[in-house]
């Protein structure tokens, strides 16, 4: 064995010897693995074995695909079989918005390269010999993709793979101790002997916490029961094998469940309801190679259902029960990447659907880890977007509803709510008290609306227009006509210190940093020039400076500045040590002059100025900037002084028509101006001259700022693509994101978001097109829920075209 790698992996399922493999395929060749016990021992090895591309994050939907397509690679590299049987699956629909969903999956596939296809009953008849009752069943999607493997032969066709490249893996080796040292690697105890490691990855699975907290991490993940059941031979397969065909793979939503051939008979499984978190306080050292005791009470219902949808089961026996463990995280996404606050150690953990996400995964972890970034936008997978204030009382919930709803309809303005309300703002009952209605972002409780007299405080989950229309169409309304006020505590906010702070954060930054009393907006760039951050910048002094992002990226951005800190700078995370408010629309300079006895007239107080104002009793950060592309000011402080300042403003803008307003109103009023979205019209996945966001860039700053080499040639070369904005002739249904944009008969573009602009009365979105193809005016179609509707490219902003009204 040997005692220095360059990487350890920790953990011998199918995502570890992933890792291991692809860690080899992108030429590090001094990798090594150790494993407590046989490969495949934790969850792999029981499992059920399907693989699926169908995913409602389309970068997580990509790598499945990669995935399913890399087995035969394996296969050829080997010369090992990873027993494939590619027999395409049907996801059946038994209601209206569950194939509304299939048709919104359908429409993204179109321009991911995805042959998918709509069914209807009589097409699922055809593909399934006649055994699925169609009662109830409006139609389904196709995908030749879908399939099942051998898990033990896969996996030891990653393990061959990656030895051929160098890799060693060590058997019957339980991890003992890891231990930080000074340089950044790592000392790895185990019971054959102390490796030294210069990079750390947790592939731990089951055990995947315990190794964790050998580091002081803690990993949100959690063991779930899982029952599947093998029958007995089934006269009706056996005469499909006759035939030299397969019988497809078969999700039923509706029944909770998954059927696929195995053999001469059927495998079908269960995600039932009353569910059962298992080893909830830790995984036993000595679990392996064992399974549970059969539980056919908490499959019952669903084992009834299955019979009704697939009478063939009810003739026959049952001829092997598997019931074992395997990890889900609160959200059902995998925890990959480097870990946040530590170095070198990174996170291979909770992909719960390993033979359709392992190979994605570990393509994804090796380029991270190799070439400093992932090929695609990872945020869907990234360990980091669970902050440090997760915790075993918030992750059984939130596992636990996530294993339930599995196959539920998931909407796009959907609330789940197990494990809520947990991280509130002192204006939390406040709010509350006005009928506001909750989302969540990165655990904490914002407002997405205030629920009108007589209406209930629930947004109705839907793919069309909810019941929030009307109170969002109020909020919006009163911005635009008078003053509305929202709470910024969903802003990421940093304090940037220290004698180097300017020149660091010119390095940091592609834009401009601003001299003292101004504030500038700025991209943040990969080093490939993708865009990984969208920033305000504000100076405070010469050696201090406010940063202002999304909530919800703290973990990413955090990491990143970490990952990139020089001495002479100290970055803080005041996310939640500073908040406040924003108070937008015509009336709200006068608020403002009302409550302070600081000069803030249009000559005194300029668009994109930042001023220390006393307002009431409270100290306090006020910028002149506002994301409703209004007149309008964000004003901070600390949490202490919060309820304060919400008092002082109320009172004094009470006969101005001062209204709350949340997140919904603030999307519609964003479109207004074609603003973008961090999340939606910015992300790792797109540059800053496809997006717009190079208007931003300070192109001739002496800075050597990151990112600038690739900036620099797609500026000399031109983007492939630019981020557009449309009107679209909508019906009851708005665009959300990634529906296709058709162009003389083909794809040709995506949707990044949509809604409708309540003050201009019009269906929006934004979108991708060929740069070549844009112009004003240009006539296309937007497929929404599977219809294609006319929709107009309009550059121009629907509100205050020359600004005036936000810089006046």
């Amino acid at each position: 064995m040997k005692t220095h790698t360059r990487v350890l992996v920790i953990g011998g399922g199918v995502v570890g010897c992933s890792v291991l493999y692809h860690l080899t395929k992108l030429g590090w060749s001094d990798v090594m693995l150790v494993e407590r016990s046989e490969l495949t021992s934790g969850s792999t090895w029981h499992a059920a074995g399907g693989f699926h591309t169908l995913n409602g994050d389309t970068n997580m939907a990509a790598l499945q695909g990669y995935t399913i397509r890399l087995y035969k690679e394996l296969e050829a590299i080997t010369g090992m079989s990873c027993g494939l049987h590619h027999v395409g699956g049907i996801t059946l629909a038994d209601n209206q918005a569950r194939f509304d969903q299939l048709k919104a999956e359908r429409a993204k596939h179109r321009y991911m390269g995805l042959d998918t296809e709509i069914l209807g009953p009589e097409e699922i008849t055809k593909f399934t010999d006649g055994m699925v009752n169609l009662e109830g069943i409006i139609g389904a999607l196709y995908d030749p993709l879908d399939g099942h493997l051998d898990p033990s032969g896969t996996t030891h066709a990653y393990a061959k793979a990656a030895r051929m490249g160098g890799a060693e893996i060590v058997l019957h080796n339980r991890v003992l101790e890891t231990n930080p040292r000074p340089d950044g690697s790592w000392e790895v105890v185990t019971e054959k002997g102390t490796i030294i490691a210069e990079h750390l990855v947790n592939a731990g699975g089951l055990w995947a916490r315990e190794i964790g907290a050998m580091a002081g991490v803690y990993l949100p993940l959690l063991p779930m029961a899982h029952q599947y059941l093998v029958t007995d031979d089934i006269p009706e397969i056996m005469e499909i094998l006759k035939s030299g065909r397969e019988f497809p793979h078969v999700m039923d939503p509706g029944g909770e469940s998954y059927l696929r051939q195995e053999g001469r008979g059927l495998c079908i499984g269960f995600y039932e309801k009353p569910c059962e978190p298992w080893a909830i306080d830790g995984t036993p050292w000595t679990f392996g190679h064992e399974l549970l005791n059969e539980q056919f009470d908490k499959i019952e219902d669903s084992v009834t259902f299955a019979y009704r949808r697939f009478p063939v089961l009810e003739r026959t026996g049952v001829k092997r029960v598997i019931h074992g463990p395997f990890t889900f995280a609160p959200d059902g996404n995998p925890l990959i990447g480097p870990v946040p606050g530590l170095r070198n150690y990174w996170s291979a953990c909770a992909v719960m659907a390993g033979f359709s996400q392992g190979g994605g995964m570990g393509l994804a972890l090796a380029q991270w880890m190799i070439e400093g970034e992932v090929e695609r936008d990872p945020r869907g997978f990234d360990v980091a977007r669970f902050g440090n204030w997760t915790s075993p009382g918030y992750t059984v919930p939130k596992v636990i509803e996530n294993y339930q709803m599995r196959f539920n309809v998931s909407y796009p303005n959907e609330e789940r709510p197990a494990a809520r309300p947990f991280r509130t703002t002192p204006m939390y009952e406040v709010f509350d008290g006005l009928n506001a209605v909750w989302g969540q972002q990165y655990g904490l409780e914002v407002v997405n609306y205030h629920a009108l007299p007589g209406d209930a405080r629930y947004e109705e989950p839907t793919f069309k227009r909810s019941n929030a229309w009307e109170a969002t169409k109020a909020e919006v309304l009163a911005v635009r006509n008078g003053v509305g006020i929202n709470e910024v505590q969903n802003f990421g906010k940093y304090l940037v210190k220290g004698p180097k702070a300017r020149a660091w954060l010119d390095r940091i930054m592609a834009g401009a940093i601003p001299k003292p009393g101004r504030l500038s907006l700025t991209p943040m760039l990969a080093h490939s020039g993708k865009i990984i951050g969208d920033f305000t910048v504000s100076c405070l002094s010469e050696t201090e400076f406010q940063l202002t992002a999304s909530y919800g990226a703290q973990g990413w951005h955090g990491r990143w500045f970490a990952q990139n800190l020089e001495e002479g700078v100290t970055v803080e995370n005041i996310s939640d040590a500073r908040s406040g408010f924003q108070i937008a629309g015509p009336k709200a300079r006068e608020l403002l002059a009302r409550v302070t006895r600081s000069d803030v007239s249009e000559q005194s107080f300029r668009f994109m100025d930042v001023k220390r104002l006393t307002i009431g009793m409270a100290n306090c950060i006020v910028q002149r900037v506002s994301y409703t592309a209004d007149l309008g000011y964000e004003i901070y402080t600390d949490q202490m002084s919060v309820r304060h300042l919400w008092e002082v403003l109320t009172a004094a803008g009470t006969d101005l028509g001062l209204r709350p307003f949340g997140m919904r109103a603030m999307m519609s009023l964003r479109l207004d101006k074609w603003f973008g979205s961090w999340g939606r019209e910015f992300s790792p996945d797109y540059t800053p001259a496809e997006t717009g966001l190079d208007r931003f860039i300070r192109w001739n700053k002496p800075a050597d700022w990151i990112g600038k080499a690739a900036a620099m040639a797609e500026k000399a070369s031109g983007p492939k693509r630019r981020l557009v904005s449309f009107i679209v002739d909508a019906n009851d249904a708005d665009v959300v994101a990634w529906e296709p944009i058709w162009l003389d008969g083909a794809v040709v573009g995506f949707c990044t978001s949509g809604g409708f602009s309540h003050w201009a009365g019009k269906s929006v979105a934004m979108g991708f097109l060929p740069a070549d193809k844009v112009q004003d005016g240009l006539q296309c179609h937007i497929e929404i829920l599977g219809e294609r509707r006319p929709a107009t490219v309009h550059l121009a902003p629907l509100w205050d075209g020359d600004g005036a009204r936000m810089r006046g």
